[in-house]
């Protein structure tokens, strides 16, 4: 099966945070605060992709209340945060939505990601991801974690199921 059909069954759409949201850089203040940096266009692709019916979260080993902060800001309905056992956590939510493994997607960039990689429908990697990874994706992005590769992801399952042009975020001259 190949990315477009995968995407077109896109029900749940995951995503790890360092790497992917972000750059994968770690900023400490002077209280050893991590700060980390989220790009717009990604935060836009993921209220565009929300609002065609499309649920979305955070699922990351790292808690952040950087990370948990942007996604409440953004609405994500499920935000995972510190997992230590991602895969256990990912069937979880997938039972308790309903959703078959093959009804999910998952965008990841290292080791951590693959348990999840292996068995969801959509498998996707950022441009800078380990080598690994990419190769247990069914999609690789052009663009680079936390440089607008979320967003593309978006537009990639919108533009699979046909709604990226009506979509209530999309603006026409």
């Amino acid at each position: 099966m190949d990315a477009q059909a995968r995407a077109r069954g896109v029900r749940l759409a995951l995503f790890d945070v360092d790497g992917v949201l972000t750059d994968g850089r770690l900023w400490y203040g002077a209280e050893g605060e991590a700060l980390k940096s989220f790009h717009i266009l990604d935060g836009h692709g993921l209220k565009m992709l929300s609002a065609t019916g499309v649920a979305t979260g955070l699922l990351s080993g790292r808690a952040s209340p950087s990370a948990a902060a942007r996604a409440r800001e953004l609405g994500l309905a499920h935000v995972m945060l510190g997992v230590t056992d991602k895969l256990a956590r990912f069937e979880e939510l997938a039972a308790r939505l309903g959703l078959e493994p093959s009804q999910c997607a998952f965008v990841g960039d290292d080791l951590p990601d693959l348990p999840v990689m292996r068995i969801c429908g959509f498998a996707v990697a950022v441009a800078n991801a380990v080598a690994e990874v990419k190769a247990a994706s069914h999609h690789v992005t052009t663009t680079r974690g936390g440089e607008g590769a979320v967003r593309e992801f978006c537009e990639f399952v919108m533009r699979a199921q046909g709604t990226l042009e009506a979509s209530p975020g999309r603006y026409r001259a």
